[in-house]
């Protein structure tokens, strides 16, 4: 008997494509790669079902499958499921789902699953001995004991502990228990950075039972590890696997592997929004992801933070999420002491050194006398964000993007941070012939500046620009970690997670341009930041001190973040959103539209957001002129929804799927790219 099967192709369309299976071959499991026909070429694609009844298609138009690559699905049922989710909750195609969830080499034709195969890309093996868990202080064992009991009422559980109280040796105690049940761990973590120290410290624990799985693996890693984590699902299903257990570390892309039996799923650091994918799609939260798995699998889901996001706070007072706090250091270590330095006094005195102010000269050379460590935070990297003429004021921009070009000056260029177009760097004005000056201040203008104050210093910057090689994170850290550096200067990459014992001073250059972005979340954001750099400080004997440079120093937040009060901010925060009906008590939807042409599409953004406001009224925004107004040639609009809570957002989802597909249709809309952002950042 015929069978057809629907595929999924790692391509942005919304129809699925349907194929006949030949009497030659057998019929594909859902979940199996097969290759078929598209057009003049042949592509790669995932079975997403099989049918007994003939399409209602034309018969002459329906292709048959090629070949079937697999003998065992590769991917799970249970993956499918979260694919179909991912697509619905985040408006997105199943193809673009498919993209971000295998590795590349799964949509080679030429490479095999078959474990019988010899493989030529081999995981790194940890060589060394294991070493048993450390004995958990008092304080961390009252969590851990806290965070088991929240489990038998809640799946989902916040363990919101200070910096440096030992979150991750609780993690390990918990993860130990799950191993020695056969059970699989997935633990998230924010940046690539943060695996880095974190990966040598579960090794010494768990050895080759942890694997690694993030962007900057090579293609043939995450291939291998991806099987690897499907051989263990294939024996699991068939009931021929011993109870060792799997650890995986990974960053946000860690939830679409092939899981089969998770006990705990660990979100470390949750409030971070790098766990929001922002382009291309899916936009999904890992966050939301992960609490999706953990239905799905029916297993525990911890969220580890010392800054918890107002979201998360939110679902914990009302009773959604558990929360166990742990509220001292390890060791019984103070939190840092946070000291407020006023740029305007400094400057109007003149007691500053470049971007440094006296203070902080002074006590960056004492903590250097005594043999300790500097970190330097200044969370916008380059040399300076822009150039102007002295004359005529020009300032050169980018001719794709409506931004200021970022100047490099170690490679004497201009550089567009959105597009990443070049330009040589000028100290002449090409309009006028007069001086360009430089403005502000990034990463490497600290760092020429550093070498200048402190010249017997040993120096080394983590950003971007050094990390762009995948061992580049380990060799700064490691050196830092092994005494090989004395300042260490930074954008957020330091601000997250990093234990380093030597670190008694962290400084933030402006702190003010964190409070003064253009979102709601800004202060929470800003807060976070801070609060996340200030506990790199004084996590190993004495207590350490965090220098604050601003410009406003009776600012609100300052005062709450020199006690630390995270509690308080978090609450005048819920409170605050709560009066303006901002999420977490309202749904939001940003719909971006993006044209090449000005005019063509300011028309049909009006024409759009007539439409929506005749489906939505007020929930819908007027069209909104973004901070950034054009990139990579596309100029940018934006409308904004807002749902109440208790509102229906999936109905509303699928009208405004229509409205986007019949603006997609017609003449107004030809040409323009439509974005939905479901629960943007």
């Amino acid at each position: 008997m015929s069978k057809w099967v629907e595929i999924i192709l790692p391509l942005a369309i919304r129809n699925a494509y349907t194929y006949r299976v030949p009497d030659t071959l057998s019929c594909p499991q859902p979940g199996m790669r097969v290759v078929v026909p598209l057009a003049a070429k042949e592509m790669v694609g995932i079975v997403n079902l099989v049918q007994d009844e003939a399409p209602d298609i034309e018969p002459e138009k329906i292709r048959d499958i090629i070949t079937v690559l697999d003998s065992e699905p590769s991917v799970t049922q249970k993956q499918l499921d979260l694919w179909r989710w991912i697509a619905n909750y985040y408006m997105c195609n199943l193809g673009q789902v498919m993209e971000a969830a295998i590795p590349r080499k799964l949509q080679d034709r030429q490479y095999s699953l078959d474990p019988s195969i010899r493989r030529r890309i081999k995981l790194p093996q940890y060589e060394g001995e294991t070493s048993p868990l450390k004995t958990l202080s008092f304080a961390q064992q009252r969590a851990t004991d806290e965070v088991k009991t929240a489990f038998l009422e809640h799946p989902i559980v916040i363990l919101q502990g200070v910096t440096s109280s030992g979150k991750t040796e609780v993690y390990m105690h918990l993860i130990h228990e799950q191993l020695e049940q056969g059970k699989q761990v997935l633990y998230l973590v924010p940046e690539i950075a943060l695996t880095t120290q974190l990966t040598e410290r579960l090794k010494q624990v768990f050895g080759n039972k942890l694997y690694v799985y993030h962007s900057r693996v090579s293609d043939g890693q995450r291939a291998e590890l991806y099987r690897q984590v499907l051989q263990f699902t294939w024996a699991k299903e068939k009931g021929t696997s011993e109870p060792k257990g799997q650890l995986i570390v990974g960053a946000r892309s860690a939830v679409f592997l092939p899981l089969v039996n998770p006990g705990l799923i660990i979100l470390d650091e949750e409030h971070e929004p790098s766990y929001k994918q922002q382009d291309p799609a899916p936009r999904y939260h890992a966050r939301s992801v992960a609490v999706m798995l953990g239905k799905q699998f029916g297993c525990k889901v911890l969220l580890g933070t010392a800054t918890p996001s107002v979201d998360t706070l939110y679902n914990a007072k009302n009773g959604k999420y558990g929360h166990v706090q742990l509220t001292e250091r390890y060791a019984g270590i103070q939190l840092p002491i946070i000291t407020l330095i006023d740029l305007e006094r400094q400057y109007h005195r003149r007691e500053m050194y470049g971007h440094f102010s006296d203070p902080l000269v002074a006590r960056i050379r004492e903590e250097l006398s005594k043999g300790k460590q500097v970190i330097l935070f200044q969370n916008r990297r380059g040399y300076a964000p822009y150039i102007s003429c002295t004359q005529c004021g020009q300032v050169p921009t980018c001719s794709d993007c409506d931004v200021a070009m970022t100047v490099h000056l170690s490679a004497r260029l201009l550089t567009c941070h959105y597009c990443g177009q070049t330009q040589p760097f000028l100290s002449r004005c090409p309009k006028c012939g007069g001086e360009m000056r430089i403005h502000g201040f990034g990463t490497e203008r600290l760092e020429d500046e550093v070498r200048q104050y402190f010249p017997e210093a040993r120096i080394a910057r983590m950003d971007l620009d050094t990390t762009r090689h995948k061992d580049d994170y380990q060799t700064i850290i490691d050196d830092f970690a092994a005494h090989k550096v004395d300042i260490l200067i930074g954008t957020q990459l330091v601000s997250k997670g990093l234990h380093f014992d030597d670190v008694s001073l962290v400084a933030v250059l402006n702190a003010d341009h964190l409070l003064n972005q253009p979102s709601f979340r800004s202060y929470e954001r800003a807060f976070q930041m801070l609060e996340q750099v200030s506990g790199r400080a004084g996590r190993h004997g004495s207590r350490g001190e965090v220098m604050i440079q601003t410009f406003d120093p009776e600012h609100p937040l300052y005062a709450l973040l020199q006690e630390h009060q995270t509690d308080t901010f978090l609450n005048e925060q819920l409170k605050e959103r709560e009066s303006f009906h901002l999420p977490p008590y309202s749904r939001m939807i940003i719909l971006t539209l993006k044209h090449n042409r000005e005019e063509r599409l300011l028309s049909a953004s009006e024409y759009m957001h007539q439409r929506l406001v005749y489906i939505f009224g007020t929930r819908c925004s007027n069209v909104i002129l973004p901070s950034i107004t054009r990139i990579q040639s596309q100029y940018i609009r934006q409308i904004n929804l807002r749902f109440a809570l208790g509102e229906n957002i999936s109905k509303a989802k699928e009208m405004l799927q229509t409205e986007i597909d019949a603006f997609s249709s017609q003449p107004e809309g030809k040409g323009v790219n439509v974005i939905a952002d479901i629960d943007p950042l």
